[in-house]
């Protein structure tokens, strides 16, 4: 019964010490080097299409589903202006990147649009982005065609001065 009773403390301990771990951030800097799967402080939401991470970057993969909403969602970022830039490329066709405010990653409801669709060019990306009360980013790729891949990389999310 004791040993019962410290597993399920230690249980319990472990999981709010891994939510205490995501509190609101003020800066973001990551290369996704050392990711073998989507941090558990972030969210990925690909609906019927694939998003992962691979090869030292964050891959956004269509399959045979053009068009699926697919959302990176950071942690929560503390109210204030901030500069975000990240690394984008894609292997060919038409591909965008939007930006949301998400009060809650697992309710696309609660998302909502701060920069209007960008085309994917292969060249770094910089937003000026403002939050008006603690949120978290989410980043929308759209892919327009069967097998297409949109490769995120070195994103940084630095605040305003």
């Amino acid at each position: 019964m004791k040993k019962i009773l410290l597993t399920g403390l230690a249980v319990i301990g472990g999981v709010l010490t891994a939510k205490a771990q995501c509190k609101p951030v003020t800066a973001l800097a990551e290369s996704f080097d050392t990711w073998k799967d989507i941090n558990k402080c972030w969210t990925a939401q690909s609906g019927k299409a694939m998003l992962y991470a691979s090869d030292k970057r964050i891959i956004f993969y269509s399959m045979s589903n053009p068009r699926e909403d697919m959302y990176l969602v950071t942690p929560e970022i503390k109210a204030g202006t901030y500069t975000l830039s990240l690394d984008l490329s894609d292997n060919g066709g038409e591909t965008t990147l939007e930006l949301f405010s998400v009060d809650h990653p697992s309710d696309v409801k609660t998302y909502t649009s701060i920069t209007r669709p960008s085309k994917i060019t292969g060249e770094k990306k910089t937003f000026t982005v403002s939050l008006k009360k603690d949120a978290h980013l989410g980043l929308k790729v759209m892919l327009n065609g069967v097998h297409q891949a949109v490769y995120m990389d070195n994103l940084s999310l630095q605040a305003k001065k």
